[in-house]
């Protein structure tokens, strides 16, 4: 893998409570990764992932305490980027859905799943986290040790 010098490997943000901090937060996610070298695929991937875990925060669950949702990426030392969105919780837990053809939605999951080497969901009534594992190269997707957290010294608004 090749990341370039002076791009810190791991960024979170806290993204406003709305729709349009998808957007941003995404565009984010993008530049950070392009700036780290890492393939267009996983770049992609790890977009779209984000904007479902995102998307999903603001249609189910409540905002932290800060009217906020808290993002993170990370690429750990197994070459796996470590992607995860933190909530306020919300009346149910997230779980994949098996929608009907014609739904309007309930899909976000299982594509994370499909593109996901893991993922899953930890946390409290008061803050859920939804996280998502992407092997950063073929070897990474056959270890997905689930020991590793984020570090929150700096959250940074978006």
């Amino acid at each position: 893998m090749v990341v370039a010098r002076g791009v810190p490997d791991s960024a979170a943000v806290l993204v406003p409570h709305a729709s349009v901090g998808v957007g941003a937060a995404r565009h984010r996610l993008i530049a950070d990764l392009t700036d780290r070298g890492l393939p267009a695929v996983l770049v992609d991937d790890a977009a779209l992932v984000l904007s479902e875990l995102l998307s999903n925060a603001l249609k189910h669950a409540h905002a932290l305490p800060s009217g906020s949702v808290r993002a993170a990426w990370a690429v750990r030392p197994d070459e796996l980027l470590a992607i995860e969105v933190t909530d306020g919780g919300g009346p149910t837990r997230p779980r994949q859905a098996s929608p009907s053809l014609t739904a309007r939605g309930g899909r976000g999951l299982s594509i994370i799943d499909a593109l996901a080497a893991d993922w899953g969901v930890r946390g409290a009534a008061d803050e859920v986290t939804v996280w998502a594992l992407l092997p950063v190269c073929r070897e990474a997707a056959e270890d997905t040790a689930e020991d590793w957290e984020f570090d929150f010294d700096a959250v940074e608004p978006l």
